[in-house]
């Protein structure tokens, strides 16, 4: 913890290059993406303050939209809504432990909210137990969370507008490379 201290401490003696944030923010992307610590999204995109819009959630589950909101449906609503983003990446990783639990059916009651939260990431994630990446399983379920996406009223408009775009990402954590879902040959690639 004593080096995040540190770095707090001297990270404020710099206002001159953070003072154009107090004017607003507005950004172009909504990015989706797990709550592990490994997976960084100004890192793996070069982001700097203000160009990322950000949802992280554990297994970068989207949830349905409902009339009983979330912080997740509000944050959604609100990047599209009132920031106007362009594009929302929704990205997985390798060796995610949320999706990993998913495919090998993990008892999870030892930890009963996140077992409920997973319940929303149907359909399940396909892709083989014993892999240890879980690759596949969890480029399955980015393609089932941009679904969900599709189905919240001001994503369904603004698509239907053309002024949203939406992206399937898949980040792996032991190379840092980033690959991109490609609708024409259903596989992910390099971006």
């Amino acid at each position: 913890m004593q080096p995040l201290i540190d770095n707090a401490r001297t990270f404020g003696q710099r206002p001159e290059e953070f003072a154009a944030l107090a004017a607003g923010q507005s950004p172009e992307v909504l990015f989706i993406t797990c709550s592990d610590s490994r997976v960084v999204p100004a890192l793996i995109t070069g982001a700097r303050p203000g160009e990322l819009f950000e949802l992280r959630t554990a297994g970068n589950i989207v949830p349905p939209y409902a009339d009983r909101p979330s912080g997740e449906t509000a944050t959604i609503e609100y990047a599209v809504q009132v920031l106007g983003v362009r594009d929302i990446v929704v990205c997985g990783h390798s060796h995610c432990g949320a999706v990993g639990a998913l495919v090998r059916g993990d008892d999870l009651d030892a930890v009963p909210a996140v077992r409920d939260w997973l319940t929303g990431a149907t359909p399940l994630p396909t892709g083989p137990a014993e892999d240890p990446c879980v690759a596949e399983a969890v480029q399955s379920h980015v393609l089932a969370q941009v679904l969900r996406l599709r189905s919240y009223p001001c994503v369904e408009r603004k698509l239907a507008d053309g002024v949203l775009n939406l992206h399937a990402w898949y980040y792996e954590v032991h190379t840092g490379a980033v690959l991109a879902h490609r609708p024409q040959s259903d596989l992910f690639t390099a971006l």
